[in-house]
C-alpha cells in the first residue's frame, strides 16, 4: 500500500499547508475538523526516515501554524518577540517529530498502519506538555485540545483534561493521514498492486475516527447544581485606547468599572446579586493604598449591595527578598475594604517579568516597559466568599489571565474546594486580534475538564458565561462596555480528570520514552527513501 514519498520541495509545501489549516481549527474561525486535516498533512510530510529531515519538516509546519496563531503577540510587543516565540515553539514540535521518527522504527511497529498512531499521539501530547513548562515557565498556547471546544471531542477533557483531547485529536489526525497516504497510493498504482490489506487499513482508519467522535458524544458532562447557586454580575468596563497604551489609563479603567457596576445596580436593583466580578487590572491604582480608589470601590459595592472581586496589583518582597510587583485579585467588602487577596502564580514571561533582561533588550526595547517584574504568588487560586443568602462560604477558583492555559493551577483550585471557576483577564494589549477568543476557548475546555460553571471576564472582551459542559451561554464583544448576570450552579463533584491529576501525562511520558528507546534499540533505517 506504500505510496511514493513526495519530493522534498513538495513535502515542505505540504507541511506549510498543514500548519496553516491547523490554525483555522482554532478561534476565530473554529473549523475544528481541520485540526485532523492539518495533522494528517504533517503525517504525510513525515514519511522519510531521516530524523533530521523530519525535524526540519515539522519545524516548517510549526512556523506555518504558530506565526498566524499567535499573531497577537506581534500586535502587543512587536515583530521580533512574536517571531522568536514562534520559532521556539516550532522548534519543540520539531524535536517531537525527531523522536517520532526514531520511535516508529521499532521492530514491533514495522508493517503496522494504525497502531503507530497511538505512539504518534502520545509523543504529540508529551511535546505539548514540554511546551507547557519550558522554557521560562512554558507557553501552552496552540495545544490541539484548544481547537476542539466546538466539536464532539471536547468531553474527553472530563476524563484526562487537555492531554486527553489533544491525544484523541492527534490520533484522529494520524489516522486521517493514513487514509490520505493510502488513497494517494491507490491513485499512483494499478488496482492489482493496491491490496485488500490496504483497503482494510483505510476502513480501519475511518472506523477509528468515527469511534473517537462517537465516544466523545457519549461522555457525560453534567451541569446541574449540587450545592446551590451563585448569583453573579460581571462588569466589562472597557478602555478607549487598545494596545499597551491602555496601561496608562488606569484612572479611566477604574472609573469605567465603577460606572458599569452602578449602571448594573440601576438595571437589576441593589442586593439582587451575591457577588460582582471585575477583570484583571480593573484598577491598577491599588485601593489598599490609594484612598480615592478605595472610595470609588466602596461607592460601587454599596450601590450594587454586594462584595466586589477585582483585579489590581501590589508591591512587596519576593521569595528572594527583592522588591517585586504582584498581580492580585482582591475581595472587597463594602464598608470593610479588602478582606482577601490571591496573587497570580504564573506571571507571563517577557510580558509581566523579563528573564535574561540584558539579552532580551538587544532584540526589543519593549522589555523596559516592564520596570518592576511581577513575582509569582504562592497560594492556590481559591477565594472564600461569604454568601449570606446561602448562609455559608463559597469557594471560588480565580485564575488570572494566561493561567487558564496551565493545567495544574486550575486543578489545584478545584481540588481545594472551588465550586465555580472565574477567569479574570485583561486583553486590551492585543487589540482586535484572536487572542481573547482563543482564551475563551481555553475557558470552555476548563469548564468541561473540571465540571464547573465558568466566567471569563475581560477589561475589553471577549467575556463569557460558560456552562459546565462547555456551552457559551452569553458573551460580549471586543472593546465595548458591557455587563453580564448569571445564576451559576455550584458543583462539588470532582471529574475523573481531577481525580487522576497528573497521572495520565506521567504514564504517557513513560510510554513515549519507552517507545523511543525501543525504536533506538531495535530500529533500522530504511534506505532509498
Amino acid at each position: 500500500m506504500r505510496s511514493r514519498v513526495p519530493s522534498r520541495a513538495l513535502t515542505l509545501l505540504i507541511a506549510v499547508v498543514g500548519g496553516l489549516l491547523t490554525d483555522t481549527a482554532f478561534p476565530q474561525r473554529s473549523w475544528w475538523p481541520l485540526a485532523f486535516v492539518g495533522v494528517a498533512l504533517l503525517v504525510v510530510a513525515l514519511q522519510r526516515d531521516s530524523a533530521r529531515w523530519n525535524a526540519l519538516v515539522a519545524w516548517v509546519w510549526g512556523l506555518a501554524f504558530f506565526l498566524p496563531h499567535i499573531w497577537w503577540a506581534n500586535a502587543a510587543v512587536g515583530v521580533i518577540p512574536w517571531a522568536a516565540l514562534s520559532i521556539a515553539e516550532a522548534g519543540i514540535v520539531a524535536a517531537g517529530a525527531a523522536v517520532w521518527t526514531w520511535a516508529r522504527r521499532a521492530s514491533w511497529l514495522r508493517g503496522r498502519r494504525l497502531v503507530p498512531g497511538v505512539v504518534f499521539a502520545l509523543i504529540w501530547v508529551v511535546t505539548e506538555q514540554l511546551r507547557q513548562v519550558w522554557p521560562f515557565g512554558g507557553f501552552p498556547w496552540g495545544r490541539l485540545a484548544f481547537s476542539q471546544t466546538d466539536g464532539p471531542l471536547l468531553p474527553f477533557a472530563a476524563i484526562a483534561g487537555a492531554p486527553a483531547v489533544s491525544f484523541v485529536t492527534a490520533l484522529g489526525g494520524f489516522w486521517t493521514g493514513v487514509v490520505v497516504i493510502a488513497l494517494v497510493g491507490r491513485i499512483r498504482t494499478t488496482p492489482r498492486t493496491h491490496t485488500q490489506g490496504g483497503r482494510r487499513t483505510v476502513a480501519g482508519a475511518l472506523a477509528g475516527i468515527v469511534a473517537l467522535l462517537a465516544v466523545g458524544l457519549l461522555i457525560p458532562t453534567p451541569t446541574t447544581a449540587e450545592s446551590g447557586s451563585l448569583r453573579l454580575g460581571a462588569v466589562q468596563g472597557n478602555v478607549s485606547e487598545p494596545g499597551l497604551g491602555a496601561f496608562a489609563n488606569a484612572r479611566e479603567v477604574l472609573n469605567n468599572h465603577v460606572s458599569g457596576t452602578i449602571e448594573l445596580s440601576e438595571r437589576i436593583g441593589p442586593e439582587a446579586l451575591d457577588l460582582v466580578l471585575w477583570p484583571e487590572n480593573a484598577t491598577d491604582i491599588n485601593p489598599r493604598e490609594d484612598a480615592d480608589a478605595a472610595e470609588l470601590l466602596d461607592e460601587a459595592a454599596t450601590a450594587i449591595g454586594t462584595p466586589l472581586l477585582l483585579g489590581t496589583d501590589s508591591y512587596g518582597l519576593d521569595a528572594d527578598g527583592e522588591r517585586a510587583r504582584f498581580n492580585d485579585m482582591v475581595l472587597w467588602q463594602p464598608g470593610e475594604g479588602a478582606v482577601f487577596s490571591y496573587s497570580k502564580q504564573i506571571p507571563a514571561a517577557f510580558a509581566e517579568y523579563i528573564p535574561i533582561r540584558d539579552i532580551a533588550r538587544m532584540f526589543s526595547p519593549a522589555v523596559d516597559l516592564v520596570r518592576t517584574d511581577i513575582a509569582p504568588g504562592t497560594e492556590i487560586a481559591v477565594v472564600p466568599v461569604e454568601i449570606p443568602r446561602l448562609e455559608r462560604t463559597v469557594e471560588v477558583a480565580t485564575v488570572i489571565c494566561f493561567e487558564v492555559a496551565y493545567d495544574a493551577v486550575i486543578r489545584e483550585a478545584i481540588q481545594g474546594g472551588a465550586e465555580v471557576l472565574f477567569v479574570p483577564t485583561n486583553n486590551a494589549s492585543f487589540g482586535y486580534t484572536a487572542e481573547s477568543e482563543q482564551q475563551l476557548a481555553m475557558s470552555q475546555l476548563r469548564a468541561v475538564e473540571h465540571g464547573r460553571a465558568t466566567v471569563q471576564i475581560s477589561t475589553v472582551g471577549v467575556s463569557g458565561v460558560i456552562a459546565a459542559d462547555g456551552t457559551v451561554l452569553e458573551r460580549t464583544e471586543l472593546f465595548t462596555p458591557d455587563a453580564m448576570t448569571a445564576e451559576l450552579p455550584l458543583r462539588t463533584t470532582l471529574t475523573v480528570a481531577d481525580r487522576l491529576g497528573d497521572w495520565p501525562i506521567i504514564v504517557g511520558t513513560v510510554l513515549a520514552a519507552a517507545a523511543f528507546a525501543l525504536g533506538v534499540a531495535t530500529g533500522r533505517v530504511r534506505r532509498g527513501r
